[in-house]
């Protein structure tokens, strides 16, 4: 991590560990995430990638370990706290408001950002901060959600759900957006959508970027850094090309034998 070395990480994690009775399916993982670069994190179906990311994120409570934002032990800190905070999670599975508008959804998030609360007053809000308004439409054209705005989230495809929730992450405006596997489930056609918006906040170069994924076309499209995790451990950690093509990851994750 040379190029990010004089900078402080935003988010670290210290021997960070979760057991599910006798399963200890992330094991004492130490790494740092930096602003600036984008870390892909991968490895095999069950190597606690996803696990990893809910502990850093605070939808689960480590059993070990520690889980620190610049420089602060967050690890009692629960998942509304950790956002409030500045860490930004976009899930495999969306998490939206069905019931709602496209565009009301992401209202929310900027409303939220903008510290104004929630609330009977709500309505009347947006009609005195109609500069909110217009950020939320911004952000849904960045996802080229802009003609679906009316809609509500019930009747989108899963690939424009997708969408939406990385309109709502990027409303947040957290320091630390972290996606997993953000084009799961997506036709070939809206994945650009998705990869190039990753791609614009990462030549921004002031966001810590965590994603998880499984696709090494995206992987090798992204990522400034790798890390691998097998059976909950970290195996692996640095410059993609260096990372790849060593024989632990060709034999944990590609399933290649250590010795090819």
């Amino acid at each position: 991590m040379s190029a990010v070395a004089s900078t402080a990480p935003s988010l670290s994690t210290r021997d960070l560990t979760i057991r599910f009775g006798g399963h200890v399916a992330v094991d004492a993982v130490t790494a740092d995430f930096y602003p600036g670069t984008l870390s892909v994190i991968v490895g095999p179906n069950g190597a606690g990638k996803t696990t990893y990311f809910n502990l850093m994120s605070g939808q689960l409570a480590a059993s070990a370990g520690s889980v620190h934002f610049n420089g602060a032990d967050i690890t009692r800190a629960g998942a509304a706290r950790r956002t409030q905070l500045g860490i930004g999670r976009a899930f495999q599975l969306t998490n939206l408001f069905p019931n709602l508008s496209v565009e009301e959804n992401v209202r929310l998030a900027v409303q939220s950002r903008a510290g104004l609360g929630f609330g009977a007053a709500m309505l009347s809000v947006w009609f005195k901060h109609r500069e909110l308004i217009e950020r939320a439409d911004h952000y849904l054209e960045r996802v080229a959600l802009a003609a679906k705005r009316s809609a509500t989230v019930a009747s989108l495809s899963h690939g424009d759900k997708r969408k939406l929730e990385v309109a709502i992450l990027l409303a947040l405006e957290p320091a630390v957006m972290m996606f997993d596997e953000p084009t799961a489930g997506m036709s070939v056609d809206e994945v650009p959508v998705v990869l190039d918006l990753i791609a614009q906040v990462k030549a921004e170069k002031n966001k810590t970027i965590l994603l998880v994924e499984h696709k090494m076309d995206v992987v090798r499209r992204l990522a400034d850094r790798i890390i691998v995790l097998h059976n909950g451990a970290l195996v692996a950690d640095g410059e993609p090309a260096a990372v790849m093509a060593s024989p632990i990851v060709q034999e944990a994750y590609l399933g290649a034998p250590a010795h090819a």
